[in-house]
């Protein structure tokens, strides 16, 4: 039997026409910015709220900690994103044909603030992409607090033809183009569970 094609390198994300990433502030300077202006002031408050006392764990701004499957009326399904990543394709999450599913993405802004987060991912099924997503989760303070984003609602699909593998390389990045996780997955589409 012939061996499966592999995907190649994670997909590029269409860009916005027009629109252009701010530039990059330090936390400082976004805090000394605009004193006069009361309601970009409460805004920035709202933003920095919990900025104090930051715990650093080194490495990027960044940290992504998990994945989770959630599936109505069913445990919730963890995949462990600080660890050792390359394993990931080995313990698929399985799902049934047809089933209504969300992801949830846990993360940690550790220094400053990162503007225009981004969630994307891309489905292949032997080696030829089926699907592409990207979820705009939007612009984070950093505090010491895990935070989430839930990606809306989606349906698993149906017929023979659906069911088997499907690897997903999903990519955790921001407007500046910085890439805060690359990482392969794998969804496992079945009959019953």
């Amino acid at each position: 039997m012939a061996e499966e094609p592999k995907p190649t390198g994670v997909e590029e994300d269409e860009e916005t026409p027009g629109y252009k990433a701010p530039a990059q502030k330090s936390l400082e300077e976004i805090q000394n910015m605009d004193n006069n202006d009361e309601s970009l002031k409460k805004y920035k408050d709202a933003l920095l709220a919990g900025s104090k006392d930051l715990l650093d764990e080194g490495g990027k701004n960044v940290i992504v900690k998990g994945i989770s499957l959630i599936v109505p009326e069913r445990p919730e399904i963890t995949l462990d994103l600080s660890g050792d990543i390359t394993t990931l394709k080995e313990k698929p999450f399985t799902l049934k044909e047809g089933a209504s599913f969300s992801l949830r993405i846990d993360f940690r802004v550790q220094r400053e603030i990162v503007a225009g987060l981004k969630y994307s991912n891309a489905y292949y099924r032997k080696g030829v992409r089926v699907d592409k997503s990207s979820f705009m989760l939007g612009s984070y303070g950093p505090k010491n607090e895990v935070q989430s984003y839930t990606t809306p609602q989606d349906e698993a699909p149906t017929g023979m033809l659906a069911r088997g593998k499907y690897v997903i390389k999903s990519k955790f990045h921001d407007d500046d183009k910085n890439t805060y996780l690359d990482w392969e997955w794998v969804l496992e589409i079945k009959k019953d569970w």
